[in-house]
């Protein structure tokens, strides 16, 4: 689930291993490079991941950064 915290979008997301992660860290890096709209990405643990959105020029969360958040959980279903 995404929070906002602290003027951004938040989540970490959880898989069974180390492969699958940067599987996903790729996911993330091109539908972020598609919209123009980069995120934090975080990966720790082997096997979590935690993205940080936020329009870094708006000073916090815009549309922008849902629509990114939206499209990244699509990406893992």
């Amino acid at each position: 689930m995404w929070s906002e915290t602290n003027n951004k979008l938040e989540r970490t997301f959880e898989f069974k291993d180390f492969k699958e992660s940067i599987a996903f860290i790729q996911l993330v890096a091109f539908a972020a490079e598609k919209m123009d709209h980069h995120p934090d990405i975080l990966m720790f643990a082997w096997n979590k991941v935690k993205i940080t959105i936020s329009t870094h020029s708006a000073g916090g969360v815009t549309e922008k950064d849902f629509s990114l958040a939206q499209k990244i959980e699509e990406r893992i279903k």
